[in-house]
């Protein structure tokens, strides 16, 4: 998102808040910020805001842009902003001040409503062209689940009509595509409060979670990376070590032992580290890389879970590569390389990366987080790569790579990681032999292609929107008689679908041929082989691929080489 349009949405949350007041006197404000894809401004009202009522505030921020105020911005002292919000009953924009240490604040204007803000706003509402409220939601106040639940309203505003109408066609497109609901239907997954967040796989889910990390395997065959596995519940002492705990703690489960305090692995990283200490090793050795698909947990809040985009339990696809640091840019090259390529196999074809430098809450000194930027600057810049920085961004041990993908509808998704640690080597005394037989520490590089493979599957469910392309579609073949004649036939072909490796099942239900063939197409299966009496007894089935498409009659053998090659060539 652009300063422009950060400016445009941020002004737009003013005008709503001006028209809430207007139209519903003596509700309360809290904060209104510009968003991704919008803004939002929280309310504290004893009512609940209907759709209704939506409609009568979009009208009124019509009429107040129409007027053309102007922004101003006033600077004022802290003393003096509270005397002002304290006389209008403003109880959430004193707590607001009374968190900001200095000792001046700026208050913007337009028209008669007066906001406390750092601001930047547009000249006049008149440039807000055009404006939309979206849907109304509860919001904690400062996402305290002990606070008051406030209602959030949901807006946004571009430029010009056209782009909001866009944005608009793209927002119910979203829709349909909702992972959540596709999920539902196509019997994907489930959630259930026995284990609220986390994910119950139902076998079409199991189905195309295998799929998705059996080539995620395959991947990292080529590359030589060796497959490991570490314990999900580890020492509490091993994630103060690492630094984990301090950044973490608040979002980890425990459990007290007899052996002491337990905590449950919010990341997989020091576990690698162990298994590279337990043995020697040579600058030969090197670079040495473990991949790891890790379940983590990490406790998180009922307000933020959404389905598998936000959950408690979720797969790392993790790999550490312990590496001299000669090797950095060879072994960088080499990650953005596979990540790359992965994300093409499905049909990811625009990424964009950003590198992201030390953040404030980092550890370790400046002559290492130094060398580790350079180090992904080196690799980014020797591959004529473009990227964005983002300072400040990176994780607390390291700066770090972020690939982000632009799905079918043109929505962004952050997911791939690459993060260069010389942190954790020294914490855990890491080491290898030099040629001259001195003893170094290695580098370590974190990284992630998926980022995590639940959230990774629901940006495809969605991008795919539930149409996965034959070789990862759960079920790729649909066997389904006409009548009960063809019981026999059909489950002889089912079979030999199966011998030769395809996902197929078997629909010899005593229902309509049209009602089967309508089911196979709600759930998006690529292909349905079609028996009848004719087909029985010259030995052929009748192929109808996904999209209503009558591919016609074929032998079973000639259709089994023709999904054999559509499944190679999509590789």
């Amino acid at each position: 998102m652009t300063e422009e349009l950060v400016r445009l949405r941020h002004s737009a949350s003013h005008v709503l808040a001006q028209a809430v007041q207007i139209l519903f006197p003596g509700t309360k404000l809290a904060i209104g910020p510009a968003i991704e894809d919008g803004f939002y401004y929280d309310f504290e009202r004893d009512e609940p805001f209907t759709e209704e009522d939506l409609t009568r505030i979009e009208t009124k921020m019509k009429q107040i842009i129409e007027e053309g105020q102007e922004f101003t911005r006033k600077e004022t002292s802290k003393e003096e902003a509270r005397e002002f919000f304290k006389k209008r009953g403003e109880i959430y924009k004193i707590q607001i001040l009374d968190d900001i240490p200095e000792t001046k604040v700026s208050l913007y204007q337009n028209g008669p409503f007066v906001d406390l803000c750092r601001g930047n706003h547009v000249k006049n509402t008149k440039e807000i062209r055009a404006v939309k409220l979206l849907s109304v939601a509860g919001a904690y106040w400062r996402g305290d689940e002990r606070n008051k639940m406030l209602q959030r309203i949901y807006g946004t505003a571009f430029y010009s009509v056209e782009e909001l109408e866009k944005h608009l066609k793209r927002l119910e497109e979203a829709k349909k595509r909702d992972h959540r609901k596709l999920g539902k239907e196509l019997k994907l997954f489930s959630f259930h409060s026995e284990a609220s967040g986390i994910p119950f796989y139902h076998p079409k889910g199991a189905l195309l979670y295998e799929t998705l990390i059996g080539y995620w395997r395959e991947e990292h065959a080529k590359e030589g990376y060796q497959e490991i596995r570490t314990p999900t519940l580890l020492r509490e002492e091993l994630w103060k070590k690492s630094g984990h705990y301090e950044h973490y703690h608040g979002n980890m489960f425990f459990s007290k032992t007899e052996e002491g305090m337990m905590a449950v692995k919010p990341m997989n990283c020091p576990g690698s580290t162990l298994i590279y200490s337990s043995e020697l090793h040579s600058y030969r050795d090197l670079p040495i890389r473990l991949s790891e698909l890790g379940l983590v947990h990490r406790y998180e809040r009922s307000g933020v879970l959404h389905g598998l985009f936000r959950v408690k339990a979720f797969t790392i696809d993790d790999a550490h590569i312990f590496c001299r640091e000669s090797q950095i840019e060879e072994e960088i090259t080499k990650v953005i390389r596979l990540i790359l390529r992965v994300y093409k196999r499905f049909g990811f074809e625009e990424v964009s990366m950003s590198l992201s430098t030390r953040p404030k809450d980092s550890m370790g000194s400046d002559e290492l987080w130094e060398r580790a930027t350079e180090g992904l600057k080196r690799a980014l810049e020797g591959n004529k790569i473009a990227y964005e920085l983002q300072p400040g961004g990176g994780a607390f041990y390291g700066p770090k790579i972020d690939f982000e993908i632009t799905d079918s509808i043109g929505r962004d998704w952050q997911c791939g990681t690459i993060q260069l640690d010389f942190q954790m080597p020294e914490r855990f005394g890491l080491g290898y032999v030099e040629a001259d037989g001195k003893e170094k520490r290695p580098v370590m590089v974190h990284r992630a292609v998926f980022g995590s493979v639940e959230r990774f599957l629901g940006i495809l469910i969605e991008h795919y929107g539930g149409a996965f392309p034959t070789w990862l579609a759960p079920v790729q073949v649909r066997v389904a008689t006409i009548s009960e004649k063809q019981e026999e036939k059909a489950k002889e072909f089912y079979g030999e679908l199966l011998k030769e490796g395809f996902r197929a099942d078997l629909d010899i239900r005593p229902e309509k041929i049209g009602y089967k063939i309508r089911e196979a197409e709600l759930e998006k299966i690529p292909y349905t082989l079609v028996i009848g009496d004719k087909e029985v007894q010259g030995g052929r089935v009748s192929v109808r691929g996904r999209g209503r498409k009558d591919l016609g009659e074929n032998s079973l053998s000639e259709f089994c080489k023709m999904l054999h090659r559509e499944i190679a060539e999509s590789r």
